[in-house]
């Protein structure tokens, strides 16, 4: 009775589906999903191309067709052809540097974002202002003065030379300490102090706190720098590509270019199956850690 009064009076609060309402949110919803498949499609092209590429027997990126019209494996055969290129050893030596790198530079990034997040010494402050203004820098503008340090660094200590996968490390190891301690450290402030009181009341050594505590709670922040400068070291080219010269010590990145670098002799083809295998140690480490980087990429979103 109550209800049909306020319809008769106008009174009814319900609502009610406008005419436009439906076809509005059908055509919202269109473009957001045109909009997402476009976007997917840009960013998936260069990777099915690739793939094409690889098994497509032309070796050739004029002639090249999408789906390839006699798919073979001749261009991964020629690859691991060891008279032709040392591929293997392109590759090994990439994860080689790569892997001692990331593990380095988290050891390291570790201890001074424990240092900077827990202690309080002179020149904290301006410590952490200065790695950051630094890392503003990119090691490109110091090119020259990273191969004369280098240069003569190697008169002293020849295996920190160059052509050295040791002097290559200790250059990229000076270009990935400013972001990554301001990472670790900042994730380290989100750790309760009491429990490294609760630790102190036991006798605990700060150094036994680090490996004890600190390291165990901050594992997904570490695993995300050592996955980060991975990737960042595992395809760097301009570095390694001024530092290294002799054939059995290049990596992936400096490698590959030189089955495309000849104008006259490209090798399309190869090229694309050298890069096609060279995802696998990425992707494999993704599935191993992806757990971790979730956690680490996610964790201090949101504050407490």
């Amino acid at each position: 009775m109550i209800k049909q009064k306020e319809e008769s009076l106008g009174l009814d609060n319900t609502r009610r589906p406008r005419n436009g309402w439906g076809k509005r949110k059908f055509f919202h919803q269109f473009w957001k999903q045109l909009v997402i498949w476009i976007c997917l499609l840009f960013a998936l092209f260069p990777v099915v191309w690739v793939i094409s590429a690889a098994f497509d027997p032309s070796n050739s990126i004029a002639g090249q067709r999408l789906i390839p019209p006699n798919p073979t494996l001749e261009n991964f055969r020629q690859l691991f052809d060891r008279k032709a290129q040392p591929f293997l050893i392109w590759l090994y030596n990439s994860f080689k540097v790569a892997g001692i790198n990331s593990l380095l530079v988290v050891s390291v990034t570790a201890l001074a974002g424990y240092a900077f997040s827990r202690m309080r010494f002179r020149g904290r402050r301006a410590g952490l202002i200065a790695i950051i203004l630094v890392q503003m820098f990119p090691q490109m503008l110091m090119m020259v003065a990273l191969y004369l340090a280098v240069f003569w660094l190697g008169q002293y200590l020849p295996f920190l030379g160059l052509d050295t996968h040791a002097g290559l490390i200790l250059v990229y190891m000076g270009g990935a300490m400013g972001v990554n301690v301001w990472m670790t450290k900042n994730y380290f402030d989100t750790i309760p102090y009491s429990l490294e009181e609760s630790a102190m009341l036991d006798g605990a050594t700060p150094l036994q706190m680090l490996v004890y505590i600190i390291i165990p709670l901050a594992l997904p922040i570490l695993v995300v720098v050592f996955f980060l400068q991975f990737i960042a070291i595992y395809s760097e080219y301009v570095l390694a590509r001024v530092l290294l010269t002799s054939e059995d010590k290049l990596t992936m990145a400096v490698g590959l270019q030189s089955f495309i670098g000849d104008q006259y002799g490209k090798r399309w083809g190869i090229f694309s199956a050298a890069a096609l295998i060279s995802t696998f140690p990425v992707l494999i480490l993704f599935w191993l850690l992806q757990k971790q980087l979730v956690t680490g990429l996610t964790s201090g979103a949101v504050k407490n």
